[in-house]
């Protein structure tokens, strides 16, 4: 499979429960019908925030922002970015074992619940550092950020946007090690972006993009 398979894959997992039902049908739905519609939705909802309570909250936290190491920060996400992840996981493709024995008895719409839940989620900040960020290390990581288009992509505020993941305010642990990932060509995505952008990166600056996006306070 192709990266640009999987893309249109979860393209499609994401879009699936819409295509399900033709436009022309919706159109024709009687004011009942349409009624228990908008209400299944909001049950389904509540459904994957009580499952997210349960399964995701104790790695990833109840508002999506945990302090436990290496865990990444939900919050703020969105849903696109999120599914993509996830199929990612359920395929195999990106190496974590707790998610692929997480992901892979998903169906589409799991993952579709799950995302959309997620999207939910409103960005958390940091908690406050004992000290400033250093002001000449933001500086050089706002120069690399912009040097290797990393602000194109993700926003001059870093907080991304549909299948672009928000980065700033991420745990620099989490960062470093998903820049070094991508560096290295151990951690995959859906297109080529991160890898090429990364490949331009010397290995010696990729503690400072981190460093920079960390500490960025994003929206």
């Amino acid at each position: 499979m192709t990266w640009r398979h999987i893309a249109a894959a979860v393209a499609l997992a994401s879009l699936a429960g819409a295509a399900a039902t033709p436009a022309s049908a919706q159109a024709k739905k009687t004011p009942v019908a349409a009624g228990a519609a908008s209400a299944a939705a909001p049950a389904g909802s509540a459904i994957y925030a009580e499952r997210f309570r349960n399964v995701c909250a104790a790695c990833h936290g109840d508002d999506g922002r945990s302090d436990m190491a290496g865990t990444p920060v939900l919050a703020g996400q969105y849903s696109f970015y999120a599914i993509t992840q996830l199929f990612l996981f359920r395929e195999g493709r990106r190496k974590n074992e707790a998610m692929i024995a997480l992901a892979k008895p998903m169906t589409d719409a799991d993952m579709r619940g799950f995302s959309d839940y997620i999207g939910t989620l409103p960005p958390v900040p940091a908690p406050a550092p004992a000290t400033p960020p250093d002001a000449a290390r933001m500086s050089k990581g706002l120069a690399l950020a912009q040097q290797h288009k990393c602000t194109f992509c993700h926003g001059a505020d870093l907080a991304g946007g549909q299948q672009v993941p928000r980065i700033g305010g991420q745990k620099h642990d989490y960062v470093l090690a998903t820049l070094q990932g991508f560096k290295s060509g151990d951690r995959p995505g859906y297109t080529r972006a991160m890898t090429e952008a990364l490949s331009q990166v010397p290995v010696e600056d990729l503690d400072l993009l981190a460093y920079y996006v960390a500490n960025l306070a994003g929206k």
